[in-house]
């Protein structure tokens, strides 16, 4: 019988590479990013919606029926609006940079979660200041090295760091939420919100939504059974069992393993000059995620330690 120590790494493994195909998919799509956006949001919430019909179904209604319901339901509103912004930014982003810098630059969530926590006064310990500042140091490196040589490289990295932004506001919201909902039920609230908002804005654009090849169409099933749905779950699935360090840290190889999809199906290569900086980059956000959890193997996985910030675990892995 496998140890589920064996099960874990599995899962975590599935995940690192679900999740890596999420950029290298929206850059082959030939679909506009915010149409990709709302296909992949809407067709989650069609996949949950039988579920969380029948399953949570008590869940869903006293949501709407009680007054603290209500205030519940209003911060997953309020966390399905960042995600939008985060899909609404990060998406468009993977097609105008290079997918390894896009990925890199949504993946600072950590470090704007804790910059989150010390605008909430929020202990934050040293070694995480020091992993903001090498982080920060390597997206300077990183979007210096496409200024001046492509505009439509800078605009892409701007909007996935915004999307990193984004996905931090998501996570805090996140926090708040999960202490008193399910998982199924959080998560097809937010895709809901996320895909209404990310409608509007595409009828109120003119952005088109239907009339795309097959290829476009398997692509966009593709990201939501894979990265939205598979990669999701596999991560919750880990976080059960494993330390959400551990989890955050090794899903910091979506940055090569999506580096390496792009090689491998799309012939692209993240621009030498963009390396020095993605490196930094990567090694910042890790030590961001190592020095939150000072304390991480004597607390609950879902709670912060002495004061620490924590990573939401629905929202590891927005991608």
């Amino acid at each position: 019988m496998r140890r589920p120590g064996f099960i874990s790494a599995a899962a975590l493994a599935v995940a690192v590479v679900a999740i890596s195909s999420s950029a290298p998919m929206i850059a082959y799509a030939t679909a506009p990013a915010l149409a990709i956006a709302f296909w992949r949001n809407a067709f989650a919430v069609t996949a949950l919606t039988p579920f969380a019909a029948t399953v949570r179904r008590r869940e869903l209604r006293e949501l709407f029926d009680t007054p603290d319901g209500r205030r519940i339901a209003f911060v997953c509103v309020l966390s399905g609006l960042a995600l939008a912004v985060h899909f609404g930014t990060w998406v468009p982003s993977a097609k105008l940079t290079s997918v390894a810098m896009s990925v890199a630059l949504v993946c600072t969530t950590p470090v704007w979660t804790a910059l989150i926590a010390v605008a909430r006064r929020v202990h934050v310990p040293r070694p995480t200041w020091i992993g903001i500042g090498v982080a920060m140091l390597g997206v300077a490196v990183g979007t210096g090295a496409d200024v001046g040589v492509s505009g439509r490289a800078l605009m892409g990295d701007a909007l996935a760091l915004i999307g990193g932004i984004a996905a931090a506001v998501y996570t805090t919201f996140g926090e708040r939420a999960r202490a008193s909902t399910s998982t199924t039920t959080y998560t097809l609230l937010c895709y809901a919100v996320c895909g209404v908002i990310i409608a509007l804005v595409c009828l109120i654009g003119g952005v088109q939504l239907i009339g795309f090849s097959g290829a476009t169409w398997l692509a966009l099933v593709a990201m939501t059974i894979g990265p939205q749905l598979l990669g999701h779950s596999l991560i919750n699935y880990a976080l059960e069992r494993v330390s959400a360090t551990t989890v955050a840290v090794v899903l910091l190889l979506e940055v090569p393993g999506a580096a390496l999809i792009a090689f491998v199906f799309l012939g692209q290569l993240p621009p030498a000059r963009s390396v020095p900086g993605l490196a930094l980059l990567m090694i910042g956000v890790a030590v961001v995620v190592l020095g939150a959890y000072p304390r991480r193997r004597s607390s609950p996985p879902s709670q912060p330690t002495n004061g620490g910030i924590t990573i939401s675990p629905d929202a590891i892995g927005t991608t």
